[in-house]
C-alpha cells in the first residue's frame, strides 16, 4: 500500500470516528508527520493535495521543506518536537505553528523572535499529562499560570494545547484531562492523538491529530 493509499485510509478512519462522536469530519485537521522521511517520500502525499505536515526537528525540516514549500504553495508546517532556544530564529522563519511551547524560556524567546521577524506563529502549549520526568511539557497543575504568563506578560496568543500520553497507558483519561484544561482556560484547539490512538482522540474532542507511521510506514 502506498503512502497516498494509507493517507486516504487514515482520512476515512478520522471521518468515521468523527461521525461516531457526533462531530463533523471537517472539524479535525490531519497533521501528516513526515519526520525522518525525505522529500521524495513526502512528495506523493503533497501531489495528492495534502498540505498540513509535522516535523520533530528544526534542522531536519530545514533540509527539505523550503524547496517543497516553493514547489507546493499552501503548505502548513507544524513543529511537534522539542524546540531548543538556540533554534528559535530558524523555527520562526520556517514553521507556521509550534506545538511544543513547554517552558518560560521558550515562550520568551519566541515572543522576542516573532517581534523581530514580524511574523506571528500559531502556538500550542505542551502539557505533560502523565507527569513523566523524561518528557517535556507543563505540569497540568501549572497550566493555568503558564498560560496567564504567556498572555498577560508576553502578549502571546496561545491557540491550543498538545499532549503525548504515556505509551503504556489508556490515552482516554489523558485526552479528557487536556480537554478539561482547555475548557478551563478558554483554549479552542486540542492537538492529541497519533497513529495508535487518533480515533480515541477524536472521540475526546481533538481538533488535530498527528499521524506519521500509519501514513508513511515504519521508520
Amino acid at each position: 500500500m502506498s503512502a497516498v493509499d494509507r493517507l486516504n485510509e487514515v482520512k476515512g478512519r478520522i471521518a468515521e470516528a468523527a461521525r461516531d462522536a457526533g462531530r463533523a469530519p471537517g472539524d479535525i485537521e490531519l497533521i501528516a508527520v513526515s519526520k525522518t522521511f525525505d522529500a521524495d517520500a513526502i512528495r506523493p502525499v503533497l501531489e495528492e493535495g495534502h498540505r498540513v505536515f509535522g516535523e520533530n526537528r528544526v534542522q531536519e525540516a530545514q533540509g527539505k521543506w523550503p524547496d517543497l514549500k516553493d514547489e507546493f504553495p499552501g503548505v502548513e508546517l507544524h513543529l511537534i518536537g522539542p524546540l531548543q532556544s538556540n533554534k528559535t530564529k530558524e523555527a520562526v522563519a520556517l514553521f507556521d505553528a509550534i506545538q511544543t511551547v513547554d517552558r518560560e524560556k521558550i515562550a520568551r524567546t519566541l515572543a522576542t523572535e516573532m517581534k523581530k521577524q514580524g511574523k506571528t506563529i500559531r502556538l500550542y502549549v505542551e502539557v505533560n499529562t502523565g507527569m513523566e520526568p523524561q518528557k517535556a511539557g507543563i505540569a497540568p497543575d501549572d497550566c493555568a499560570s503558564f498560560l496567564a504568563m504567556c498572555r498577560a506578560e508576553l502578549g502571546l496568543t496561545i491557540e491550543g494545547l498538545m499532549c503525548i500520553p504515556p505509551f503504556d497507558e489508556n490515552p482516554g483519561p489523558h485526552f479528557a484531562l487536556l480537554r478539561k484544561l482547555a475548557e478551563e482556560n478558554g483554549i479552542a484547539k486540542l492537538s492529541m492523538g497519533m497513529s495508535g490512538d487518533f480515533e480515541t482522540a477524536v472521540a475526546f474532542g481533538a481538533t488535530s491529530v498527528r499521524v506519521g507511521t500509519a501514513i508513511f510506514g515504519a521508520r
